[in-house]
């Protein structure tokens, strides 16, 4: 069975400090859905990457649980340290905590389960990955919690039929699984670039623009693609407590991951329910604006998570306006 890596990324900056909401996390509008969404909170997400630095000053709140599926650390499985970097900054993106210093995720109140399957130098055998997900899809937490979304940002070339079977059983259990598109692109839409998982259909395959809404020159496009998000020069958490900004498709997956925890709790208590994969789905897919590019580049567009608020009030706006209108017509007939 063939290995898997990290999906080839750029490191454009490595910070000591940080104090700002990242560019990506307010582009995507997620801190006005904070209060919405209770920040996440409740909603565990399983990051499966190179490990997570445990005690990183805006992760340490976050972590709930992990394992490690590598020989790093003499196969200690209870070892989920990050000793490359990758898994950190996707963790960040994702749920790094609201402190008032550093940087804060899309969804800064969710919890993460690190999944350490990328060794230091980012590879790792599908077994791993396969195992990590199936892993991912059974965990309980002491209090029954369970994990609603699996972020995977890395891939490999091969389609391999196990591992089709395990992402299956994730998403029939209700957990949506999002994946980086990959960095092969040659900037032309009309060629397709595969990486798998990213290009099975059941995974929300996330594809990356930059601050300019410009497809990435370097982002895969293909015929799977579900919406693109923030994934140039991006700024989180890193090792030995630093931040970095980098950029690659990887960097765009946390987005969807940190979204999906926020539209959890938003869209299940307008429905008063727990809703299915395919529901959750179709509530981020609801919330993409078109930016006039392919649809084998850009999918359905960019997230916006205010958009299906945005749309309400100008309903109610026009609604209202049309109500006025109705009644001044009909007063002045009937006078």
């Amino acid at each position: 069975m063939s290995d898997v890596k990290l999906i080839p990324y750029k490191t454009e900056q490595i910070l000591d400090s940080s104090s700002i909401v990242p560019e990506g996390v307010e582009m995507i509008e997620a801190p006005s859905m904070w209060d919405s969404a209770s920040k996440g909170k409740g909603n565990i997400v399983a990051v499966i990457d190179t490990g997570c630095q445990l005690d990183h000053p805006d992760l340490q709140d976050r972590i709930i649980g992990g394992k490690n599926f590598t020989t790093d650390y003499n196969n200690d499985e209870n070892n989920f340290s990050d000793n490359n970097g990758h898994g950190t900054h996707v963790a960040g993106t994702i749920a790094a905590s609201q402190t008032g210093s550093g940087v804060t995720g899309v969804a800064p109140e969710s919890n993460l389960l690190i999944l350490k399957v990328l060794s230091g130098e980012g590879r790792g055998k599908m077994d791993w990955i396969i195992d990590a997900i199936n892993y991912a899809t059974n965990w309980k937490g002491t209090e029954g919690e369970e994990v609603r979304v699996i972020s995977m940002s890395l891939g490999g070339p091969s389609d391999i039929p196990e591992l089709h079977e395990a992402i299956q059983y994730a998403v029939n259990q209700g957990v949506s699984v999002v994946c980086a598109a990959g960095n092969e692109g040659d900037g032309q839409a009309r060629t397709d670039e595969y990486a798998y998982p990213g290009a099975y259909n059941e995974v929300i395959q996330v594809g990356a623009i930059d601050f300019n809404r410009n497809i990435a020159p370097f982002t895969n496009t293909n015929d799977e693609i579900d919406l693109v998000a923030p994934g140039v020069n991006i700024l989180s958490t890193y090792i030995d407590g630093k931040y970095a900004r980098l950029s690659g498709t990887s960097m765009a997956t946390p987005h969807i991951s940190g979204a999906l925890s926020l539209l959890v709790n938003i869209t299940e208590t307008q429905f008063n329910r727990r809703l299915t994969e395919p529901e959750i789905y179709a509530q981020l897919i609801r919330r993409t604006i078109p930016l006039g590019k392919s649809s084998q580049a850009e999918g359905n567009g960019l997230l916006n998570l205010t958009l299906v608020d945005k749309l309400d009030n100008l309903l109610n706006t026009f609604t209202k306006n049309w109500n006025e209108h109705s009644s001044l017509q009909h007063m002045y007939v009937k006078n």
